[in-house]
């Protein structure tokens, strides 16, 4: 069925008599012939049999009525009145309805009129429209989504109650914040635009160049403006660390500039950047150094190379002229990190916009400092590996879904557990963190967020605190292994820290005796931050599944844009089923007396009824999803052991995901792209822009610069624990707002200059990892600090069951803080008590 109004697109619902200011409609004639072409369609195919909705009913003074063939009249009474008009219950119910069953309802709230489809098959006497909830009937209100009818306004009233009069003031107030909300935003983001249109890309061409011992290299830069910087970028098979002159390769580039003019003496500055070069030449890394111009004069610069035999290195360079100072530049990066956390945090926005709104911020600012970046470039900033391996895991949960083993899996977890709460919610938990040691952690999420929420649904608990409780041994437990985290990836990768000593087994033989610590502490402070948390719902089960469902359809109706008649069609089903089962809540709320126990006395029974309940519905599309899965894991495994297996992480999932595709025979891929978390997927994209552009205005390595100086102004004989400490927390604190692959990137090559300087005389494995336990479990810390929060926080908004940054954070910042204190210590004993520094 369809609406359909050809002669008045644009109707207006109102009141006649009673309140003449109000409408336009002053007389039931007018009502009558602006209804007489509203007609109530059945059957798409067969569009020319219609029946048109006759108004035939004679108003009274100060009533309105609104029936048609089949509808009691309904009367609105003067007064306070108006606030709902209902029509009352047709002869037949929902499961016959038919082009004559009544399916428009008109109501006001706030002076508004309004239409919405109404199912009369649970509205009876004893249940009127009254009685439910204020909150619910705006919530679920159709409004225009259903068709173009357009509401109206009144422009006055004669009396206005004295309770009426303060709900209008707080809309006023929450009506003018919004528009005031929408306006600022608008402007920051028109002027955004504005400031990176007006500047060009930056034009640095690549010079390639070639250098020997013999040969040398030098160029003249001019056209540079007073207290500028000069920002090269040198390409090469360089090798992170201090250069020893007498053993090692290295190219050593000069940057010279007279200083100088009429009245005083010429002087010549000249700064020396000295990089190492890599054994096997193999490796091609870009570095970058921002270099200060104090004056016009043109600029040398020039590359040597000190090689121990005669032989040509081949370089690339490229340099940028900037014209806003380090200090400047940090500070503006700092400014859009702020206001991105603050549309986050007062969820002024949803985050996947404030990651657009940051990134295009940052953008703007490279531009006016003269260092915008190419459309090629940013897109070059999103790492698409991470997309893929979380596209591709979606799509096999999705499918993996339909088997039904999400519920099978709760229902064993219901019977572990013995249905007690705590003993499952810790199971759960453990289970968790052992598998993120192994696995990816955002893997170990996307694999066990389905279960929980199932599970949770099973029991009747608020699955947002069990998701954010394992969410945080997650990421405690990807903490204990150099494959759990991407950050021990970064560093048991890295050639410089492998000369070092830190290999895959030092690192996790390390690194798992110091989480398994922090790990069982973890459970006494889990349990006593969630010691006032009620975990179950306040109502009963089947209250809490009718509310969800009416939340899933309503998700569903909003998804579909009405660009066709059966799309309107079908969302005004949707709709209508949605107004259905709101009916049936409140005539089941007008009932409920709630019972919550702790421990649930009849779970033998329950189990029973939930083996009944909950079984595999798909026995084959379960083998072939527990074969490709297999198939999967066992690739993350082997990709981490075996090097001559040429596929990342990304490519693993994705071919998983097409493997599953072919086998599972999916005919309508539509519903698999649906739940695809595409919001999330977008967010992360946002985000690695945003953390690229953040870098390149110089706030990591400004953070790093300043940690860095803060360790060489220590006392010798306590230089050793401050640095752990303060690395620890940096760390920590950085990863919690800023994503903590960049930061450890740009952390490894400083820890190590620090250790080789000769006036520091640090070792370098406590500060490395010092730096990975403060990264990994610093993610806790906020629902953006880790992969694995925002992609757990997707799955569960999908579920109907988000969570938000302000109650994430109220659980895993002290998690947070607790655990980083826990591993402190370990840090200390080890290394300071016990010298476990070699």
């Amino acid at each position: 069925m369809y609406l359909e109004n050809k002669n008045n697109p644009e109707m207006e619902m109102t009141s006649a008599h009673g309140h003449p200011g109000r409408s336009s409609l002053s007389s039931p004639e007018a009502l009558a012939g602006n209804f007489g072409e509203l007609r109530l369609l059945q059957g798409i195919s067969e569009r020319r049999d219609t029946q048109k909705l006759q108004q035939s009913a004679v108003l009274p003074n100060g009533q309105c009525v609104i029936h048609t063939e089949g509808f009691v009249p309904v009367r609105q009474d003067n007064g306070h009145g108006f606030s709902v008009l209902n029509i009352l219950r047709g002869k037949t119910n929902s499961a016959n309805l038919s082009e004559r069953s009544p399916l428009l309802r008109f109501s006001q709230d706030e002076s508004m009129t309004y239409m919405t489809l109404h199912d009369p098959g649970f509205v009876g006497e004893e249940a009127p429209w009254d009685g439910g909830s204020p909150d619910l009937e705006r919530r679920y209100r159709l409004g225009s989504e259903v068709t173009n009818l357009s509401l109206s306004r009144s422009s006055s009233e004669k009396s206005v109650p004295l309770e009426n009069l303060n709900f209008k003031l707080t809309s006023n107030v929450k009506c003018c914040f919004k528009i005031s909300k929408i306006a600022a935003m608008f402007t920051i983001v028109v002027l955004c635009s504005l400031f990176f249109s007006m500047y060009p890309d930056r034009d640095n061409p690549v010079r390639m160049l070639a250098v020997s011992p013999s040969e040398s290299f030098s160029m003249n830069l001019t056209d540079f403006r007073d207290n500028a910087l000069l920002k090269l970028q040198v390409g090469g098979a360089f090798s992170v660390g201090k250069v020893d002159i007498n053993t090692q390769d290295y190219i050593l580039i000069q940057v010279e500039q007279t200083e100088g003019g009429r009245r005083r003496r010429a002087q010549q500055v000249i700064h020396n950047w000295t990089i190492p070069l890599h054994s096997d030449r193999s490796d091609q890394i870009l570095l970058t150094k921002t270099f200060e111009i104090i004056s016009s004069d043109p600029i040398v610069v020039s590359v040597q190379a000190f090689l121990q035999e005669e032989e040509v290195v081949p370089l690339s360079m490229t340099h940028q002229a900037l014209y806003v100072n380090v200090e400047t530049q940090v500070a503006i990066a700092a400014i859009i990190l702020t206001g991105v956390y603050v549309l986050i945090i007062f969820e002024v926005v949803h985050r996947t916009l404030a990651a657009m709104l940051g990134s295009l911020a940052a953008l703007a600012a490279l531009a006016v400092i003269g260092d915008r970046p190419s459309l090629v470039t940013v897109m070059e900033w999103i790492d698409y590996e991470t997309l893929a391996l979380l596209f591709g895991m979606m799509v096999l949960v999705a499918i993996f879904s339909d088997t039904g083993f999400f519920d099978y899996c709760a229902v064993k977890a219901y019977q572990l557990s013995r249905g007690r709460v705590w003993p499952m919610i810790i199971i759960l938990c453990l289970i968790a963190a052992i598998l993120s040691a192994f696995l990816d952690n955002v893997t170990t999420m996307m694999l066990f967020t389905p279960v929980t929420i199932r599970l949770c649904e099973v029991l009747n608990l608020d699955p947002r605190h069990v998701l954010i409780a394992e969410i945080i041994f997650t990421n405690i437990g990807g903490a204990a292994t150099a494959v759990g985290d991407p950050p021990n990836v970064i560093i048991v990768s890295n050639q410089a820290l492998r000369r070092e000593g830190i290999d895959f087994a030092s690192f996790t033989g390390y690194m798992s005796l110091g989480i398994v610590i922090v790990l069982f502490s973890s459970f006494p402070m889990l349990r006593m931050l969630y010691s006032n948390k009620k975990l179950y719902n306040k109502e009963s089960i089947e209250i809490v599944e009718l509310k969800h469902e009416i939340l899933v359809w309503r998700q569903t109706a909003q998804r579909i844009n009405p660009a066709s008649r059966e799309e309107t069609a079908v969302k005004c089903l949707l709709m209508q089923k949605v107004l259905n089962l709101e009916s049936l809540l409140r005539k089941m709320m007008h009932t409920f007396q709630r019972e919550i126990a702790q421990e649930d006395k009849n779970w033998e029974q329950n189990i029973q009824e939930l083996q009944k309940k909950h079984r595999i519905r798909d026995k084959v599309l379960l083998v072939k999803c527990v074969f490709v899965l297999t198939v999967v894991i066992f690739m993350f495994f082997l990709n981490s052991f075996v090097p001559s297996i040429h596929l990342e992480l990304g490519w693993i999932a994705i071919l998983g995901s097409m493997w599953l595709l072919v086998l599972a025979d999916i005919q309508d891929f539509e519903i698999i792209l649906h739940r695809v978390e595409w919001a999330t997927l977008l967010f992360f994209a946002g985000l690695f822009v945003l953390m690229e552009a953040l870098a390149q205005l110089q706030l990591i390595d400004y953070i790093g610069v300043q940690t860095a100086m803060l360790i060489k102004s220590v006392p010798e004989d306590q230089r050793l624990a401050i640095a752990l400490i303060l690395v620890m927390w940096v760390s920590a604190l950085a990863s919690s707002l800023i994503d903590n692959i960049p930061f450890t990137a740009t952390m490894i090559p400083v820890l190590i200059n620090l250790s080789q300087d000769a006036d520091v005389n640090l070792p370098v494995k406590p500060l490395i990892y010092a730096l990975a336990m403060g990264a990994c479990l610093g993610g806790n810390g906020t629902l953006i600090g880790a992969s694995a929060n925002v992609v757990c926080a997707g799955i569960a908004e999908q579920h109907g069951y988000g969570f938000s940054f302000v109650e994430f954070f109220k659980l895993g910042f002290p998690m947070m803080i607790m655990t980083c204190m826990i591993g402190m210590c370990y840090l200390l004993a080890t290394h300071i008590g016990l010298g476990w520094n070699m």
